[in-house]
């Protein structure tokens, strides 16, 4: 979920539980906030912990809410774990430390140092290489994954190989971590897809992920190509900025985007615009 802002820039905790009902009426079943999505490496600590109390209080009893905590600082990421447990999250989201580029040993000594910290919080891990600069490599996961409490992936290094070898090696709840690949992931056995513009496709890849799982494949993939414009539109720039620019097309306004985030150009929301139409995701 983005992360609301008025319009000099500060949190905007009634943005948030505006958006986050409405997330949850269009059918996400859970959140994760202070994500990159949600700017977090622009975002402070306080502003992070009044998040999750907002959102929880909000719509904490509709679905599952999941905190980033994610740093390259293991202190930091401990930390937020700890608050993120305080507000009441049913999970954390731990990504690879990105730019100091710690070797595996290290990735799994910070993975563990969080596991240890918020022993009762179930740990989704968050693997993209493109953003962290190393990937989590398979042994690493499978390592990973005997901790009792790591129960899930968002995988966005989207090595479709190296998934399969990691499902057919443990029994991680796995998800697609772009959103396009979602389909290609579930027939592999990952069970959804922690997206971007499912800020806007929530009800359609809902029907999808159902759909595949019942094992209705043709609906699946029919409802795969119709979403494909949102999918993939949504990262024409970041992402962050068109979701931001798409909410303020369908009438609510999470703000602007905090630099060195640069808001959408008219060009590029018009641009948006065609994307999210072409999936019908958007009133014409």
């Amino acid at each position: 979920m983005v992360t609301p802002f008025t319009a000099d820039g500060q949190l905007d905790l009634d943005a948030a539980q505006r958006l986050a009902t409405r997330l949850v009426d269009e059918g996400n079943d859970g959140l994760v906030l202070n994500g990159t999505t949600g700017e977090a490496p622009t975002t402070r600590g306080t502003e992070k912990a009044a998040l999750l109390h907002a959102v929880v209080q909000a719509v904490g009893d509709r679905c599952t809410v999941v905190a980033g905590v994610g740093s390259n600082h293991t202190d930091h990421s401990v930390q937020m774990a700890q608050e993120a447990a305080k507000a009441g999250v049913d999970g954390v989201l731990v990504v690879t430390p990105y730019y100091n580029k710690p070797p595996q040993a290290g990735v799994i000594a910070h993975v563990q140092a969080v596991v240890g910290a918020v022993p009762d919080l179930p740990v989704m891990l968050y693997d993209i290489p493109g953003r962290a600069g190393i990937a989590m490599e398979t042994e690493t996961i499978c390592r990973l994954a005997e901790l009792p409490t790591v129960v899930a992936m968002k995988d966005a290094k989207l090595d479709l190989e190296a998934a399969s070898t990691v499902l057919s090696r443990t029994g991680l709840a796995w998800y697609s971590g772009q959103d396009a690949y979602t389909l290609p992931m579930l027939a592999m056995g990952a069970v959804g897809v922690v997206g971007t513009s499912t800020h806007f496709t929530a009800r359609g890849t809902a029907d999808m992920v159902a759909a595949y799982l019942a094992g209705d494949v043709e609906t699946a993939r029919r409802l795969h190509y119709r979403l494909l414009p949102a999918f993939t539109g949504i990262f024409r720039t970041q992402g962050t900025i068109l979701v931001k620019a798409g909410l303020r097309l369908t009438g609510l306004d999470a703000g602007p985007v905090r630099l060195p985030l640069v808001d959408a150009t008219p060009e590029q929301v018009e641009v948006l615009r065609q994307d999210l139409l072409a999936a019908g995701v958007l009133p014409a």
